[in-house]
C-alpha cells in the first residue's frame, strides 16, 4: 500500500511514535508499506524551522534527506496539476500545506496518514489514523 505522511506523522514517527496510532504505527512500519513525503512538507518544515517554531538537530535539509534515507521513504514532488486542484477545494481546512497534501492524496489516489483525519475527509481522501 502507498501511503503519504503528513508532516507531523514524520516528525512523530521519528522523535515520538508512541504520539502514533497503532494502526499509523503499523501501517508505517509494514515492509508492504510504500510510504511518500510531499515536497510540500519540507516547504513546511522549513518555514517552521526558519521562524523558530520548530527545531531540528541539523539543518532542514540534511535532516529530511538523511531521515527519509534512513527509513526508505520516496520524495512526491510537486506538479502544477497538484497546485491547481487547491482552487478547487472547499474550505474545510485553511492550512496552506494541508490543503496541497489534500491535492496531491487526491490526485494521486493516495490514502494520508494524518492525525486531522476527520478534516481531512471531507475532502473525500483517505485518511489514516
Amino acid at each position: 500500500m502507498t501511503l503519504l505522511l503528513d508532516t507531523q506523522v514524520l516528525l512523530f514517527w521519528l522523535g515520538a511514535p508512541e504520539r502514533l496510532s497503532r494502526r499509523a504505527r503499523q501501517l508505517i512500519s509494514s515492509e508492504e508499506s510504500k510510504l511518500l513525503w510531499s515536497v510540500a512538507s519540507s516547504w513546511e518544515l522549513a518555514i517552521k524551522v526558519a521562524l523558530g517554531k520548530l527545531r531540528l538537530p541539523e539543518e532542514v535539509g540534511s535532516y529530511v534527506a538523511s531521515r527519509l534515507e534512513a527509513n526508505g521513504i520516496d520524495v512526491l514532488p510537486i506538479q502544477l496539476r497538484h497546485a491547481h486542484h487547491v482552487a478547487g477545494l472547499p474550505h474545510h481546512h485553511r492550512d496552506p500545506f494541508d490543503r496541497l497534501l489534500i491535492a496531491q492524496a487526491a490526485l494521486e489516489g493516495i490514502p494520508i496518514v494524518t492525525s486531522d483525519h476527520e478534516v481531512f475527509r471531507k475532502y473525500r481522501v483517505e485518511a489514516i489514523w
